[in-house]
């Protein structure tokens, strides 16, 4: 399944193939929620689904959970739980290091919905959500300023010259509105945190689908962009230095080659770590969202498979806005769509037979503001009772 990937049966001790006779898996997001490990987390799918949503809830209850955690070991006088951490990239061995409460979520999708879902403003700096300890949300930006504060681009940096970047040819405000600047800005803030790690797990609430994947898709873009910058500097240094000299860069307070290339190398080195944790399944996974329709269904589908390419983990998947009339309930439509996403449901079971399978309702009320967002986030550790009566599993 998945682009002939061969996917473990996870009732079954890894063996593959036969009939084992597992269980399906429990539906419902605990194991990710109670992880120890998990630095990233992130929550995509097609546009419309609830990924807002569930970002949200995920964020609350992990930031519920860990903050819970700390108090207890602190009333009890013992130490704080630890996470274990490592560098595949570097081959370093796995050390275990204090369990940070705070959690982050950050929304990458241009058109920010977090500030609306918890009724409070947010903006490019982390800021703490009211109601619930030791949450932090932030919304990226996608500005120059942002942009040369992230990346630590600004004159005078500590490089102890001027950047030569600073307003490309005068196009800085052109370079604020290409194509693709949101997910540059989002890998960016990624590369910030990598280097200081002020929180134990960051949730991305991200964009649909494919800005997702153009995002998740920069380590290697980037990886390969400035392996071959460095590889035609070691080639070419001598004919890069002679040009920058004919047209007065060179000298004091110019173009310096060997503080760019330093640079490069640095940056690479941290492109390199992300990636190296983004493949890591101890330390990223990603959830994808969708409702009960071919689209959604599909895209899902495809998604799935491109992120079993980029060799990212994904172990649950949420169907979310799933129409649970009551029982004699007469209304036409809404047995209409229960019958149609009851088709759809069964095909997700089919598809993701060995992933968690979160089942949420449709309710009649928004979920905005912390209260709502606090009670709809127990359907992701607790199973819907109404969900699996409307939409139970077929036999075999």
């Amino acid at each position: 399944m998945h682009d002939g990937a061969i996917v473990a049966c996870r009732g079954c001790d890894g063996e593959v193939g036969g009939e084992c006779g597992a269980q399906p898996l429990a539906p419902t997001l605990c194991e990710i929620v109670e992880s120890n490990t998990l630095k990233w987390l992130f929550v995509g799918g097609k546009g419309g689904v609830g990924k807002t949503t569930v970002s949200c809830c995920l964020a609350s209850l992990i930031a519920r959970r860990r903050a819970a955690a700390r108090g207890a070991a602190a009333a009890a006088g013992a130490p704080p739980p630890s996470s274990t951490s490592s560098s595949s990239a570097h081959g370093t061995a796995s050390v275990a290091s204090p369990l940070k409460a705070d959690v982050l979520l950050i929304s990458t999708d241009p058109a920010h919905n977090v500030s609306d879902a918890f009724g409070q403003k947010f903006s490019k700096v982390p800021t703490p959500v009211n109601g619930v300890p030791n949450l932090h949300a932030m919304e990226i930006e996608a500005s120059l300023e942002t942009l040369e504060e992230t990346l630590k681009l600004k004159e005078g940096d500590n490089t102890g010259g001027p950047n030569p970047f600073s307003d490309l040819f005068g196009l800085s405000e052109v370079l604020t509105s290409i194509p693709g600047i949101d997910e540059a800005m989002s890998f960016a803030e990624v590369m910030k945190q990598v280097q200081c790690m002020d929180y134990s797990v960051i949730v991305f609430d991200t964009a649909p689908t494919g800005h997702t994947l153009r995002f998740l898709s920069f380590p290697s873009v980037l990886q390969k962009g400035m392996g071959k910058i460095l590889e035609l500097k070691s080639k070419f240094s001598g004919i890069f230095s002679q040009v920058g000299t004919m047209f007065g860069l060179g000298g004091p307070g110019g173009f310096d080659l060997e503080s760019l290339s330093k640079k490069l190398m640095e940056t690479k080195s941290v492109v390199d770590e992300v990636s190296a944790q983004f493949k890591n399944p101890a330390l990223t996974q990603f959830i994808p969202v969708m409702i009960p329709e071919f689209l959604s269904v599909y895209e899902t589908e495809r998604l799935v498979q491109e992120l079993v390419r980029f060799e990212m983990d994904v172990t649950s998947v949420v169907v979310n806005q799933l129409v649970c009339p009551p029982p004699g309930d007469a209304c036409g439509l809404c047995r209409a769509r229960n019958s149609m996403q009851n088709k759809y449901v069964s095909q997700i079971r089919n598809l993701y037979e060995d992933f968690h399978i979160v089942l949420l309702p449709l309710l009649h009320n928004e979920v905005r503001g912390v209260p709502s967002i606090t009670e709809f986030s127990q359907n992701l550790i607790v199973p819907c009772e109404r969900a699996h009566v409307c939409f139970p599993p077929t036999n075999p």
